[in-house]
């Protein structure tokens, strides 16, 4: 599974943090930026990582800004993107289960290295049930 990863400055060390401990796993984020704490507008990141997962360069997305609203919001724009804000532990289970979510989002500033971490294995490890849940999703590209 190839994962695309992107941030504005508020999600900016929270994103090389998991860059770091994915690639001490042997593991590549493919990095979209932003690549300082030099502030930049969170919507040319969501852009970013639309393009990424629309033209199926990525399979998943994570997108880190300030709160992850901004961002979650800017993302959820494009048709195709299922952009989910993994709050907490139910949610990352949910985003992936029920919404099938492709892109998952983080807080810098209000969420922790290990809460987001273990999110992340959270969601990576629930499946998409599909089903009833595909007919909801069909309604959101229509």
């Amino acid at each position: 599974m190839k994962i695309a990863i992107a941030s504005d400055h508020g999600g900016f060390e929270l994103k090389q943090n998991l860059i770091d401990y994915y690639q001490k796993q042997g593991k590549n984020l493919e990095d979209l930026g932003t690549y300082t704490a030099q502030s930049c507008d969170y919507p040319d990141m969501a852009n970013k990582m639309a393009d990424e997962i629309l033209q199926k360069k990525a399979d998943l997305g994570i997108l880190i800004c300030g709160t992850g609203i901004g961002i979650s919001i800017a993302a959820n724009r494009h048709k195709g993107i299922r952009a989910a804000l993994l709050y907490d532990d139910f949610t990352a289970e949910m985003a992936h289960r029920h919404n099938n979510a492709n892109v998952i989002v983080f807080g810098g500033r209000t969420m922790n290295f290990d809460d987001v971490l273990r999110r992340i294995n959270i969601f990576l490890n629930a499946e998409y049930e599909g089903g009833r849940h595909q007919n909801r999703l069909d309604k959101l590209d229509m």
